[in-house]
């Protein structure tokens, strides 16, 4: 039995949900608007994200001296940046919190179209949304996957772009810290969905698209007028 059938009974709701609106619409279509009213859902947890993201930039010139202060006194630097965070009524964690909750979503998702039933025998432009590209024929069911694929690059490369501007990972060396080792591959790893989408059936990409597509639009309005964090020895160019 596989560790993901504990998630069988919100694989369920999910399922009836997606059949609801397959009734009146486009299964592909019912997919996206599902994930859709999901994300909306999950919104006011992005606003509060974001506020606790602006609340750490500001603090970091605070921050980074607390660290020269209390250098090599783990347990006093500690103690201050918990009183510097309990004063400013921020949280150093408040980013991860849409993360760890996506997460339980996500796999819900990904039982529901990777164990088969009805909604994955229905089709986008011909093309099965339980089949993966491996099992593609012909030109057109390629086409389809070129796209959604195409897609999925296009909205790494805006998130890959704005994880630039924001300074990653020369931001964590703005503040005084060092950069965590392998961070400058972070940025990259906004491409990291073309590749899990090659391994899952057309409908679980159709869901990938819609939800990272939501949280790159998403981002960019809730930090729109934010100004990229200062990035130590960052060269400017003409």
């Amino acid at each position: 039995m596989s560790v993901l059938s504990i998630l069988d009974p919100a694989v369920s709701l999910a399922h009836d949900a997606v059949s609801a609106l397959a009734h009146v619409l486009p299964t592909a279509a019912a997919i996206i608007l599902f994930t859709v009213c999901v994300r909306l859902a999950l919104h006011p947890l992005a606003r509060a994200a974001a506020r606790g993201e602006k609340a750490r930039t500001r603090l970091a010139p605070r921050v980074a001296e607390l660290n020269r202060k209390h250098k090599g006194k783990p347990e006093k630097l500690k103690e201050a940046l918990a009183e510097l965070y309990r004063e400013e009524k921020a949280s150093p964690f408040a980013g991860c919190l849409p993360m760890l909750v996506q997460i339980p979503f996500f796999s819900v998702m990904y039982r529901l179209f990777t164990t088969p039933n009805e909604l994955l025998d229905h089709t986008v432009l011909g093309v099965p949304l339980g089949l993966h590209v491996g099992g593609a024929h012909g030109p057109a069911q390629l086409a389809v996957f070129g796209a959604l694929y195409a897609a999925l690059a296009a909205v790494g490369y805006a998130n890959f772009r704005r994880a630039r501007r924001a300074g990653l990972p020369g931001a964590a060396a703005g503040a005084g810290a060092p950069p965590a080792p392998g961070a400058a591959l972070l940025p990259y790893l906004s491409f990291g969905t073309v590749l899990f989408a090659a391994l899952v059936p057309l409908a679980a990409g159709l869901y990938l698209v819609t939800t990272t597509a939501w949280s790159a639009g998403e981002r960019a309005w809730l930090h729109r007028g934010t100004p990229a964090p200062a990035v130590a020895g960052a060269v400017t160019t003409a």
